[in-house]
């Protein structure tokens, strides 16, 4: 598969690998070149499951991620995969401008993350959040403005 290529040639899987065996985590195979590592016991980062290159490290079990009820789970981590394939080492700083916008705009890290609304906000575990009221504000008076025509345009004269 053409995302398991691309993480593996861009490193991010092995860096996930790496993390996998330095924090003990057990590497299983999973469906679609994605692998699955149980078993991670850190504190950070304190979701369930996260994703780096083609590698879901979970604090569960592999059958637990891989039951068909948490399918859009799966789902979700692998749209992940996905993003670390087109951007390989980018991701990271790119996902975390992304978390700063997010917790600017909502308070959150994930409700305006782009690459977690890509990838399925609910599937993910995450909740939309409306924006903060002082952004609320704005965006309410910038939608009653009546749009001005350009200058130099016949009906600006």
């Amino acid at each position: 598969m053409a995302r398991t290529l691309l993480t593996a040639v861009n490193g991010t899987t092995l860096v996930g690998l790496g993390i996998a065996v330095l924090t003990g985590a057990k590497i299983r195979r999973g469906p679609g070149g994605i692998l699955v590592a149980e078993g991670y016991r850190r504190k950070v980062p304190p979701a369930t499951c996260f994703t780096i290159g083609s590698v879901i490290i979970t604090r569960r079990t592999a059958e637990w991620l891989l039951d068909e009820r948490r399918s859009g789970l799966l789902a979700h981590e692998s749209r992940h995969a996905g993003q670390y394939a087109v951007l390989g080492p980018l991701f990271w700083p790119t996902y975390w401008v992304f978390c700063g916008y997010s917790w600017a705009a909502t308070g959150t890290y994930g409700a305006r993350n782009a690459f977690e609304r890509h990838a399925g906000l609910e599937r993910g575990g995450y909740r939309a959040a409306p924006l903060r009221p002082g952004l609320q504000r704005l965006r309410r008076s910038a939608a009653t403005e009546s749009p001005r025509p350009p200058s130099g345009s016949p009906s600006a004269d």
